[in-house]
């Protein structure tokens, strides 16, 4: 899927894959530290060889991971977003979820193009609703939350606590 950013830029969104391993372990290292704490809530300096292997091979109906590249540069990553179902907690219709986009094309509409794509993968595997841990000073992840839901909450029992903020957001029909 093709799409044109506030600032022009185009970009592909597709699904991960193990090719993007090297591709998303370097990424890493080129976000800000601002960045990789609003996504890990803690210093992330490198993923280890499992983590990648989590991260790429996903399967495409309990682990959904999208990913947007460059239309003149389709191998280079810029944003990647995922959803993980609940299962452990046997809520099925439930999934976590998580947007990181590069800092050059932050606040240019990409993380909200990630997002509702995956609130559409969603759907179409029977999950209702995300939820997300973030940091509370996290604006932009709780604009992206708005976005795709027709009904954000707190739940009163996962307010901010121990400095972040749990989020639960129904997702549009």
């Amino acid at each position: 899927m093709s799409t044109t950013l506030s600032d022009g830029t185009r970009v592909v969104l597709r699904p991960i894959g193990p090719r993007d391993a090297p591709t998303l372990a370097a990424g890493l290292g080129r976000l800000s530290p601002a960045s990789v704490h609003a996504r890990f809530l803690t210093a992330k300096p490198r993923f280890t060889a499992a983590e990648l292997r989590y991260l790429t091979e996903v399967d495409m109906v309990d682990h959904v991971a999208l990913v947007a590249a460059l239309e003149d540069e389709p191998d280079g990553l810029v944003a990647v977003g995922r959803f993980v179902r609940d299962t452990a907690h046997g809520r099925e219709d439930s999934a976590e979820v998580a947007v990181t986009v590069c800092d050059a094309l932050q606040g240019l509409g990409l993380g909200r193009a990630l997002g509702l794509a995956l609130a559409d993968h969603a759907r179409e595997r029977g999950i209702a609703r995300f939820t997300a841990t973030m940091l509370p000073e996290n604006t932009p992840a709780l604009a992206l939350f708005r976005t795709i839901s027709r009904a954000l909450h707190h739940e009163v029992r996962n307010e901010v606590h121990r400095g972040v903020r749990e989020l639960v957001a129904d997702l549009a029909a």
